[in-house]
């Protein structure tokens, strides 16, 4: 019994003293004058411009694309011109076609023989004209839309780069089982972290 009890002691007191030689601080470091470290450089801050969404709408306002390029978002200029030249296009090409049937419809009046002489009534010329003046007025009202859209988004672009993205401000959605009714609970967390 002592020979088990003197076997625990020393078990004890070598666990014990690894223990406590382990405790020793590694990252002390010494010091050899009252010198203070400069501050660190925050690197990606950049001050609040109240302007910048301005100046991002007037240059997307001057040239299409040049207001997502002032907010270093390149990849969203060919997005642009791919958009109004899609509109450009489909003007351009009806407005062909109006000319087309609408020189159709003179020259019919006119007693000449035209393109579609004898395949469309002259009722049916008027409808082709009526559809490709309305697609034309769509057209330019899309060409217009995307014009807009390309300045709103440089200016909300130009708003979201100043706003504080920061973990201490989060929204999440969860989804939650309850053990006692065996329903799926629904909600939403909004937490601050000080």
């Amino acid at each position: 019994m002592k020979i088990k009890t003197f076997i625990l002691t020393g078990i004890f007191f070598l666990l014990f003293s690894a223990i406590t030689f382990a405790q020793e601080d590694s990252l002390a470091v010494e010091r050899r004058g009252l010198t203070e470290a400069p501050l660190p450089d925050p690197g990606d801050y950049e001050p609040y411009n109240p302007l910048a969404p301005a100046k991002a709408a007037f240059y997307s306002t001057i040239l299409p694309g040049l207001g997502q390029a002032y907010n270093g978002r390149y990849w969203k200029i060919p997005i642009a011109y791919a958009g109004l030249g899609v509109g450009i296009y489909f003007y351009i090409d009806n407005d062909r076609q109006y000319d087309r049937y609408r020189d159709a419809y003179k020259d019919r009046l006119a007693g000449r023989v035209d393109e579609f002489a004898g395949r469309i009534s002259l009722d049916r010329l008027v409808d082709a004209q009526q559809f490709y003046q309305r697609n034309k007025e769509i057209s330019i009202l899309v060409i217009a839309g995307i014009y807009i859209l390309n300045i709103i988004d440089a200016n909300v672009d130009a708003h979201l780069q100043q706003f504080n993205v920061s973990e201490d401000l989060s929204f999440k959605p969860n989804m939650d089982f309850n053990s006692l009714t065996g329903k799926t609970n629904y909600g939403l967390s909004l937490n601050f972290k000080f």
